[in-house]
């Protein structure tokens, strides 16, 4: 069991990493005098390496939390699970896909929805910022759709749902909300930086759209996590990246 368990973090490891090397396709600003610093003893290529330190860091905490709690909090990876050991029932491929598909296309829709309502009250300067940002496909399904699900869902979510059950002492529907909602908080919060590079002094509006863009998916991606487990909710990512690149032409986003 316990290499059944080595295997599997690996493997998501391996995953996360993939998504964390597909970083290296974007153009990531940074501040000018960090630049200076650096690029009098680094190539651009490098610095953007050295870059990839510290969510490898994260990628690898999360993993080993997930792989030491998930199951005590009876969270599932559960496509891997059976794939590694064949002891676990197989799992309902059908029904994970669908719910997947699903909850990324509602939540892909639900995020451009606000786009559309916000577009129009937010700063030029952080718009500049976001075309420069925009990520490419492989950056959106690799990162976005599994190694942030993995550092989100599999390590945050279930280190904060395995905390309230401790406190609680029973696996009630409350604590699985308890981590679905604050992982997505943190997530969403910690897009905040963006703005302040951008903006300087964001105002409210900037700082409740990227709030309501970021959470609402989390909770989507969180609750599939629960439900039907990891692999469902890196479906949804991945579709509600779909649906949002479907949707920035008709919205003229």
């Amino acid at each position: 069991m316990q290499m059944n368990k080595l295997i599997l973090g690996l493997v998501l490891f391996l995953f996360g990493l993939a998504g964390i090397m597909s970083v290296l396709t974007l153009e990531i600003p940074i501040p000018l005098e960090a630049e200076a610093i650096l690029s009098s003893d680094f190539s651009p290529m490098q610095i953007k390496l050295l870059m990839l330190i510290n969510p490898i860091i994260m990628l690898i905490v999360a993993v080993t939390a997930g792989i030491f709690l998930y199951e005590k909090v009876n969270l599932h990876v559960p496509i891997f699970e059976w794939l590694i050991s064949r002891r676990y029932f197989k799992p309902d491929f059908k029904s994970i896909l669908k719910h997947g598909i699903v909850g990324g296309l509602i939540a892909g829709i639900l995020i451009s929805l606000i786009s559309l309502v916000f577009y129009p009250m937010l700063p030029e300067e952080f718009l500049e910022l976001g075309e420069k940002l925009k990520p490419g496909l492989a950056a959106r399904f690799l990162y976005g759709g599994i190694t942030e699900e993995i550092l989100m869902r599999f390590g945050l979510m279930t280190f904060i749902v395995w905390i309230a059950f401790k406190i609680v002492k029973e696996k009630r529907p409350q604590i699985y909300w308890t981590g679905i909602i604050i992982s997505a908080l943190i997530f969403a919060v910690g897009h905040f930086p963006v703005a302040f590079y951008a903006v300087g002094n964001p105002s409210l509006t900037l700082l409740v759209y990227i709030l309501l863009g970021n959470t609402i998916g989390g909770i989507i991606f969180g609750y599939l996590y629960w439900k039907r487990g990891l692999e469902s909710a890196c479906i949804a990512h991945i579709f509600a990246h779909v649906a949002m690149l479907m949707a920035e032409p008709v919205l003229k986003l």
